[in-house]
């Protein structure tokens, strides 16, 4: 009994640091399995010892003495009772994911979806199946709903987490540079992989947070907003490759995005070229993003969504339609021939 009450000890240490010590800076994926181990150890714990009220009190005990060591060291420790341990693992991860010096590689090992965080055999929590208890714990953030019928419940937690990690950076004074570095390593993924990140983006653009956090968030979307900017890849990536409608949520959710998608729209049709052998404008680039019937049901479905907005693109497709020489013949000005295809 005495090995497993220091075990039982050293694992309410090991939540303690995960959650509150910046030493996980240092973890690496053996690590990270070492933990769950005893997390899941002392799960095994309380599923075998729950009912014996003498043991059940002997390990309750030896938890207070552990609580109190543990609430000298970091300050708003939160005390871990014997009816904690059957999640404990839950536990775990959630420490991890609030804990703000949690490095990059080790959330990655967290949400990649060809890990074995989401193989139930594995040593790591099916994070998705845990994605309700995180977002509570991410002040009862809500995404809209396209989002997990696109990619399920895995992408919203990734876009909480951001926005979680972006907040905390900013609310400590964080510098612009380390604040894009941030994001960066976080959407930095391997080949193939970025319409997931592209999604990962919307959704932490149109996280929703409760009143009491909606300074913090606000300010952290605008981060986010100003990187996309600066990406000009990575925002003509999410315009073709996101829905149009989640486009469009996002659109009428931000300003700084509504403008940008324009500009995307804008900056695709200078690229195009009319192909006499096709009879259609096209990308002049041999990786074609968008076809010229795709792009006007782009303006179209933004200008339904932003009537506003509507007069004053027309004004300017038509100036530059009259730099083209405001020829009444199609396939001479992409502008002529897409203001005729917006007002058919």
């Amino acid at each position: 009994m005495e090995a497993v009450l220091k075990n039982l000890s050293s694992t309410a240490e090991l939540l303690a640091v995960a959650a509150r010590s910046s030493v996980v800076e240092q973890w690496d994926k053996q690590t990270l399995s070492r933990a769950f181990h005893w997390a899941r150890y002392c799960e095994h714990l309380f599923s075998r010892f729950h009912n014996n009220t003498t043991i059940n009190r002997v390990m309750g005990k030896q938890l207070e003495l552990t609580n109190e060591s543990l609430r000298a060291v970091f300050p708003g420790y939160t005390d871990i009772c014997f009816s904690d341990l059957f999640q404990c693992q839950h536990l775990l991860l959630i420490g991890l994911l609030k804990n703000p010096d949690l490095p990059i590689s080790i959330m990655k090992i967290l949400f990649d979806t060809a890990s074995p965080v989401n193989n139930q055999q594995s040593d790591y929590l099916d994070v998705t199946g845990f994605c309700s208890h995180i977002i509570q714990c991410k002040s009862a953030c809500k995404v809209l709903s396209p989002l997990t019928d696109l990619s399920g419940a895995d992408v919203e937690v990734q876009g909480a987490v951001l926005m979680e990690r972006l907040e905390d950076l900013l609310s400590g004074g964080g510098e612009a540079c380390r604040t894009e570095h941030i994001v960066n390593s976080f959407l930095q993924e391997g080949e193939g992989a970025s319409g997931h990140f592209c999604l990962v983006i919307a959704a932490a653009l149109l996280t929703r947070n409760n009143s009491a956090a909606a300074a913090a968030q606000t300010a952290s979307q605008d981060c986010l907003l100003d990187w996309l900017q600066k990406e000009q890849n990575v925002l003509q990536q999410m315009c073709s490759a996101l829905p149009t409608t989640l486009i469009i949520d996002l659109a009428k959710r931000h300003l700084k995005c509504r403008d940008a998608y324009c500009d995307v729209l804008k900056k695709w049709a200078s690229s195009m070229e009319y192909s006499m052998s096709e009879g259609e404008w096209v990308q002049a680039n041999t990786n074609r993003t968008v076809s010229f019937q795709r792009l006007t049901e782009h303006f179209l479905a933004l200008f339904a969504a932003c009537p506003s907005l509507r007069e004053d693109v027309e004004k300017e497709l038509n100036v530059l339609n009259i730099s083209d020489g405001d020829f009444d013949v199609r396939g001479l000005s992409v502008w002529g021939d897409l203001l005729s295809a917006i007002n058919k």
